[in-house]
C-alpha cells in the first residue's frame, strides 16, 4: 500500500513541475545582459499621455512561473509604469504611455512570452 501511495505522489509531483514553467531558467542572451547591467531607469510619464488597459490571459498555470513572468515582461517594457497580473482572476492590467505603447503592442509581448502560443489575451479594454 505504501508503495502505491509513493508512485502516485511522485506521479503527481512530477506532473506539477512540468506544468508548471519557470521561463527564467532559459536564459535568453538579451536577458542575460540585463541582470548584469545597471537598473534601469524609467522616464516619468505625462499625466496627460497614461492610459490603462486590462485584459483576460488564458494559458497560464501557475502564479509564479507564468502570471509573475508576464508581470515582469509587461514592466520591463519601454512606457510602462506598472503592471499587475493576477493569476485567479486571469487578469493583466497595464497603466501605459500611450505615445509609447498600444494595446495591442501589450498583447504581442503577453502572447510572446513563454513559447508563442501557451498565453492568449481577450477582452481588451482601455
Amino acid at each position: 500500500m505504501n508503495f502505491t501511495k509513493s508512485i502516485a505522489i511522485i506521479a503527481l509531483s512530477g506532473l506539477l513541475f512540468a506544468s508548471c514553467k519557470d521561463n527564467k531558467a532559459e536564459v535568453k542572451p538579451e536577458t542575460a545582459s540585463k541582470e548584469t547591467a545597471a537598473p534601469k531607469v524609467k522616464k516619468e510619464i505625462a499625466a496627460v499621455n497614461l492610459q490603462t488597459a486590462s485584459f483576460t490571459v488564458e494559458g497560464m498555470t501557475c502564479t509564479i512561473g507564468c502570471a509573475k513572468t508576464i508581470q515582469e515582461e509587461l514592466t520591463d517594457l519601454d512606457g510602462v509604469q506598472t503592471a499587475k497580473v493576477d493569476f485567479d482572476k486571469k487578469l493583466a492590467t497595464v497603466t501605459f504611455d500611450k505615445t509609447v505603447q498600444t494595446p495591442e503592442s501589450l498583447t504581442k509581448v503577453v502572447q510572446a512570452t513563454g513559447d508563442g502560443k501557451t498565453y492568449k489575451v481577450s477582452n481588451m479594454k482601455s
